[in-house]
């Protein structure tokens, strides 16, 4: 009499054990990414869209849950700063294997992608998160450093409908491991910079807060920056979850919309 399965599997399985325990009316949290292949997660998406008020399914973009990815994006719904002009992030780490992970991140036909899928994935959650949907993509992807049958970097330009662009690279041939999204804004800048993870290898998590006025240049921007040391992100995330499952909510994070329009970019 299972609640709630946590499918924490390789890529190539986490697709097929997500829609057969939809299938028997569990409630899902399902690890990125969503699977391999773009047609994995429209299958999961076609289903759970019938079934959605019954049965609760969720994905991990874990990194909206961290307090610097919240104050960002709490800033930009106010429209404290103005509206999103652009944005740039970079999202990077030494190896395809890093910590002693096991080899089948290497392994096109159980991976299914490199860094972009693997670790990547966040910062196109996140750049949808913050400034909606892309349309156009020009995108370059490369496996010239390690050599794998995967990318070890990719680089893109994207647009949205409104005109708001974004710049990204996701590496794994960043050699200080990196994480930093610029937003920049009508009336100033949002820089986040740094991500807690288990490794501790991202460096501190910080979020910079630059109010600027265009018009006059002459004074300077004012300049707040935040720090965080304790990393809540698990906690909230699991603890939202469960919570649409005990109460019924409809789950509005990390929904399996998400998954499917990440997985298109």
């Amino acid at each position: 009499n299972l609640d709630i399965i946590f499918v924490c599997m390789t890529n190539d399985i986490a697709p097929i054990v997500t829609l057969q325990a939809l299938k028997h009316n569990l409630n899902v949290f399902c690890e990125k990414p969503p699977g391999r292949f773009l047609s994995d997660i429209k299958k999961i998406y076609s289903y759970h869209k019938r079934y959605k008020s019954k049965i609760k399914l969720m994905y991990g973009f874990n990194h909206r849950f961290h307090d610097s990815i919240i104050e960002a994006k709490k800033i930009i719904k106010n429209k404290t700063l103005g509206k999103i002009i652009n944005l740039n992030g970079v999202y990077g780490k030494s190896k395809l294997i890093t910590f002693n992970q096991p080899t089948w991140r290497t392994s096109r036909k159980i991976a299914g992608g490199g860094v972009l899928l693997d670790q990547g994935i966040h910062l196109v959650d996140l750049i949808r998160f913050f400034a909606g949907e892309f349309q156009d993509v020009k995108s370059f992807v490369s496996n010239g450093f390690w050599k794998f049958d995967i990318e070890d970097n990719a680089y893109a330009i994207l647009r949205s409908s409104s005109n708001v662009y974004a710049m990204i690279n996701s590496s794994a041939t960043q050699w200080r491991h990196k994480f930093k999204i610029d937003i920049n804004l009508t009336k100033g800048n949002l820089i986040l910079e740094g991500i807690l993870t288990s490794s501790k290898s991202y460096g501190k998590e910080s979020l910079t807060i630059v109010k600027a006025d265009p018009k006059n240049d002459v004074n300077e921007p004012k300049v707040k920056t935040k720090k965080y040391y304790k990393d809540l992100s698990w906690e909230r995330e699991i603890n939202y979850f469960v919570n649409c499952v005990q109460n019924n909510l409809d789950n509005k994070k990390s929904t399996s919309h998400d998954a499917l329009k990440t997985m298109e970019l």
